[in-house]
């Protein structure tokens, strides 16, 4: 990093460019991933430079980044080309919401918006532990969440920590522990065995379809699919592991999940 704080950044997946909108901090974005959609304006405002696990690699260069941000071990690749190009990379590995807390707390120490930064983290606790609070006043109903569908993956950890926030119970808490998707993947014995009162999907990339999920053979004996209460959460809402998910993806698991007519706030 050539300069402190970064004058150029460019984020490779969306909750970072998110906090930086969040904390005031946008101008110093040069470069996003093609998922960035949040806020809106922001695909009007920034290029799109990555999709999640490639990059246009000669496009960041020419945008002269003091910084580029990248998640998980499936950009490990692009980070690796980057930082042989001679380019400062900060890798984010955030899997459960203790995570994406640091993240938010971290990234704005990194962009001199230290304190800002520690009242939004603060101020999502807080969010988190009233709603936590009063949904653990209604009964518990269990939930699989299908983080993809062919395989099928149940979701990760901070998806399974939102759902019980919410007032679910994650069918599959135990998978939510393993980072790799591929130590996810479930069968339609698992699930069946399992017997959810609710499904939620949300297939990154396309449009999940709840006709598909209760043809499945032997899912009309699941309680979800025999009530109807097979529930899409947008991907961009739950599978971002930053502001989104704790905010309109926790909302939209607790809309599915609430009685009828009722929505904790």
């Amino acid at each position: 990093m050539r300069t402190f704080p970064p004058e150029r950044i460019v984020c490779l997946t969306e909750e970072t460019v998110e906090t930086l909108y969040l904390l005031g901090e946008e101008d110093r974005i040069v470069g996003v991933s093609g998922y960035a959609v949040r806020p809106k304006r922001v695909r009007k405002e920034k290029p799109r430079v990555s999709a999640f696990t490639s990059a246009d690699i000669p496009k960041i260069l020419a945008l002269s980044p003091d910084l580029v941000l990248t998640f998980s071990d499936l950009q490990a690749d692009i980070a690796a080309e980057l930082i042989r190009a001679g380019i400062a990379v900060m890798a984010y590995n955030q899997r459960d919401i203790a995570g994406i807390l640091s993240m938010i707390r971290h990234l704005g120490a990194t962009v001199g918006q230290g304190g800002r930064a520690a009242r939004l983290a603060d101020h999502y606790e807080e969010r988190l532990a009233t709603i936590s609070a009063k949904a653990q006043q209604r009964p518990r109903l269990k939930v699989y969440f299908e983080e993809w569908d062919e395989p099928m993956i149940s979701g990760i950890r901070w998806v399974s920590e939102l759902v019980e926030i919410a007032g679910g119970q994650d069918v599959f808490p135990d998978l939510a522990q393993q980072a790799a998707a591929k130590d996810r993947f479930v069968t339609s014995d698992h699930v069946i065995a399992a017997a959810p009162d609710v499904i939620l999907a949300s297939w990154c990339g396309k449009k999940v379809r709840p006709e598909k999920i209760a043809a499945r053979p032997g899912w009309d004996t699941i309680p979800a699919v025999r009530s109807g209460r097979i529930i899409e959460i947008k991907s961009p809402l739950s599978l971002q592991p930053g502001p989104a998910a704790l905010t309109d993806g926790l909302d939209a698991i607790l809309a599915a999940l609430a009685p009828a007519n009722e929505m904790l706030s």
